[in-house]
């Protein structure tokens, strides 16, 4: 199954009469690629997938997927720092009715694949935070399996289920290798998911720097985790303004 690649050009992007959040911003990701953006709180990173996502289309400039502009490509799979999952619907229906291409079959199977196949049933109002994040992921992989947009995926969960969930996200972007953006404020969950990080600041919102791991998700041990975590950390300190 072929990835997508993304090429962002926002020449401008404003909220009213304000000051450009994003003026003359240039990022490129590869087929395949897991890319952490990390920065302060409301410096823009979430804006960014929903310009992605096509969600927002209210900027100056292209983003592409495959060549394809955003708005006309099909939607990206988001996962965000909430489940956004509907309290009616039980799992299976959260995937099927939500997305009209997929058959109670397809949601059997990917809500199996991210460990809730003994929920498929059961609604949200039963499912722990955790578990409820775990059926967003399975939405997101039903909805679009090549391209990942995920939103602080592992906020307000305790440490237990983020590193449960951490193991299942990464065992996901081994097995699959879809294309990814990743937004978090956690250097750690860079150090153990991306493949490239970059660092955000200012406003205009710009680059304030890249690292790319010479360590392969698969084999980053706790120690490679953890002196990677410091890069980010220095880093963003480095940039920080």
């Amino acid at each position: 199954m072929a990835r997508h690649a993304l090429n962002i050009d926002v020449r401008e992007k404003r909220f009213g009469g304000g000051e450009p959040l994003f003026s003359n911003f240039r990022l490129c990701v590869a087929p395949g690629e897991v890319v952490a953006l990390v920065g302060p709180s409301g410096v823009g990173k979430t804006t960014l997938l929903r310009l992605i996502g096509g969600v927002d289309d209210d900027f100056v400039g292209e983003i592409s997927v495959d060549g394809v502009p955003a708005r006309q490509a099909p939607p990206p799979g988001f996962v965000f720092q909430d489940a956004r999952l509907l309290p009616w619907f039980d799992a299976v229906d959260n995937l099927c009715a939500v997305l009209g291409h997929v058959d109670e079959a397809s949601a059997l199977a990917m809500i199996g694949r991210v460990g809730l196949g003994a929920h498929a049933r059961a609604y949200p109002r039963q499912m722990s935070g955790g578990m409820q994040r775990r059926l967003g992921l399975a939405r997101a992989l039903a909805a679009n399996p090549r391209l990942l947009l995920l939103d602080e995926p592992f906020v307000s969960l305790d440490s237990v289920l983020v590193g449960e969930l951490l193991e299942l996200f990464r065992s996901i972007f081994e097995a699959e290798r879809p294309t990814t953006i990743l937004v978090s404020h956690d250097p750690e969950d860079a150090a153990r998911l991306a493949d490239r990080v970059v660092l955000f600041s200012g406003r205009p919102v710009g680059i304030s720097g890249e690292l790319s791991f010479d360590i392969p998700r698969a084999a980053r041990g706790a120690v490679d985790i953890a002196r990677l975590a410091e890069a980010v950390s220095a880093a963003g300190q480095g940039g920080a303004t």
